[in-house]
């Protein structure tokens, strides 16, 4: 061989190598080094911390952190209810106060995105439970077991967030979205059915006339309610009076309807069932050391590590729970201006979460519906009802989880041991009607029943073949069928499964939808900017921020 020819096939070799090398090196400048997505979250917000407190200073706080406060407080109670009959009384009204409590000041002082109310949820209250039924038979404790589900959970957390998992959320668009919003709202409609049926039984005892005096007094608050929320939508008083309305409406009619069972005549002959309290600031069980709330005890080893895939199960439900609430207080429509946060607002769910398996309380999350309409309650209008702006701070939710915290003092638990189911159930019907009436998926399906010529001109709808649309909406409905159906069976645990998959079915709507259409179906959740650290463009640029 002679020597250029060594030469050419020297040069030829060397060049394979170089273009090798540099497949690889673009490759690892598109994998963010660890941390690059907490970094690029805490520059992004750092600089607005302070006027995230000076701008509290608004009128639209007052009325946010009444309505916040009530939203997460009662349904949260009904929750415990439900725990406390199906854990032989492992949680209570305490414990739920406690976890909303932490839930709300930590993520209202520390957190990137404030605005996201973090509380006590249905799908972790049937977690909850259902993970007491499965190790009931292994004669094991149920707080140890839970204190490891929890930690296993807390370092999945923070596993995501510092190897920058948090980036897949790009890939949650509106189909999810909405199919989770529907499941939460019809559950609160079934949750206060729930406990409205509990009301023709007291001790044991068969009480019609108790549960049809409970049902009337739930249905007249639901209508009141709804009534008054929609306030601003009808032409009587000025826009002043109608806004102070509907902001106060929720407070009111808990306070009103609570009050109307004391008012006297055949009403003193009704059974109307209270919520049950323990001593203040205690846990509930009596299997628990009262003097403390470290909720740690000893277990197996092999049941430490039987607690592993229970946590990455809770993961998987959080990872979904909690940035979709954040996604759905952070909607375009709300006109947001300040930096968002994913990554380092799932490493601060993780603290949180292992704290709750330390103090024994079920472990907080995002809350939907509660965290788009905390949001909604700072929007400001003009006189037309269109968003001007929304009032960006973190007194509304530190508030409100210190009012929570307060709560558990004895007067307060007395007060709240006062309040009737039924007036629970009432609140269920107004926030799970509330949020029918708004979710997409309801929406279509009143377009779709809709007498075609007196259809909205302007809708884009209209621009939907019917067979794409017919074929978007089974999909929808389908999973929203998924997601109830497996909430009701023995498999409640694998609920987070059936979330995930939702995801993963919408990956494939380009194949079935053009670009067009599925700018109307299933468009961005939020606006760039929001979700601009969770795109893969910004992967390149994470990794330089690390570097």
């Amino acid at each position: 061989m002679s020597k250029s020819e060594e030469t050419t096939d020297g040069e030829k070799s060397g060049y394979k190598v170089d273009e090798a090398a540099k497949r690889r090196w673009r490759l690892a400048r598109l994998i963010p080094r660890p941390f690059a997505g907490i970094v690029q979250d805490l520059k992004d917000r750092a600089p607005t911390y302070w006027s995230d407190w000076t701008d509290s200073w608004d009128y639209r706080v007052l009325p946010s952190v009444v309505e916040t406060f009530f939203n997460n407080l009662l349904p949260a109670i009904a929750f415990a209810l439900d725990m406390f009959d199906r854990t032989d009384h492992s949680y209570g009204v305490n414990e739920v106060l406690l976890a909303s409590a932490l839930g709300g000041v930590v993520f209202g002082a520390l957190a990137g995105q404030p605005l996201c109310i973090v509380g006590v949820t249905g799908p972790i209250s049937i977690f909850n439970y259902t993970i007491y039924e499965v190790i009931k038979p292994l004669q094991t404790s149920y707080f140890g077991f839970m204190f490891w589900v929890c930690i296993w959970s807390m370092i999945f957390h923070f596993l995501l967030a510092v190897f920058n998992a948090v980036c897949l959320l790009q890939y949650v668009s509106t189909y999810p979205c909405d199919i989770f919003g529907l499941f939460i709202n019809v559950v609160y409609v079934q949750k206060g059915i729930q406990i409205l049926s509990r009301q023709f039984n007291y001790e044991g005892t068969e009480d019609i006339t108790a549960g049809y005096a409970n049902v009337v007094v739930a249905l007249l608050m639901t209508i009141f309610g709804l009534s008054a929320k929609m306030a601003v939508r009808t032409p009587f008083f000025n826009q002043k009076i109608r806004i102070f309305i509907s902001d106060y409406s929720t407070a009111l009619s808990v306070v009103f309807w609570s009050g109307f069972t004391h008012f006297g005549g055949y009403l003193n002959d009704v059974n109307f069932q209270k919520l049950p309290i323990t001593e203040s600031f205690h846990p509930t069980s009596d299997l628990r050391d009262r003097a403390t709330w470290l909720a740690y005890e000893k277990i197996p080893t092999k049941d430490i590590f039987i607690a592993l895939p229970f946590g990455i199960i809770l993961t998987i439900l959080f990872y979904f729970d909690h940035n979709v609430s954040s996604l759905m207080a952070q909607r375009s429509q709300y006109k947001l201006a300040k930096a968002s946060t994913f990554h380092y607002d799932f490493a601060l769910l993780g603290v949180t979460t292992g704290v709750s398996g330390v103090l024994g309380i079920p472990a907080p999350n995002g809350l939907i519906p509660q965290a788009p309409l905390h949001t909604e309650t700072l929007l400001v209008h003009d006189e037309n009802g269109n968003v001007i702006r929304c009032v960006e701070q973190r007194f509304t939710n530190t508030a409100q989880g210190l009012l929570t915290l307060v709560m558990m003092s004895r007067p307060l638990l007395v007060c709240l041991g006062e309040i009737p189911q039924a007036v629970l159930s009432g609140l269920f019907f107004i926030m799970g009607l509330n949020g029918l009436l708004t979710n997409a998926i309801v929406e279509r399906i009143c377009y779709m029943i809709t007498e075609p010529s007196k259809r909205d001109p302007t809708l884009h709808l209209n621009e939907i073949p019917l067979r794409k649309f017919l074929l978007f909406l089974a999909l929808s409905l389908a999973g929203f069928a998924a997601e109830f159906a497996i909430t009701n069976t023995v498999g409640a645990i694998g609920f987070p499964l059936v979330l995930l998959l939702t995801v993963i079915v919408s990956l494939f709507f380009p194949r079935w939808f053009s670009s067009d259409q599925l700018s109307i179906l299933d468009a961005d959740v939020a606006e760039e900017y929001t979700l601009k650290n969770l795109k893969a463009s910004s992967l390149k640029k994470l990794q330089e921020i690390s570097t």
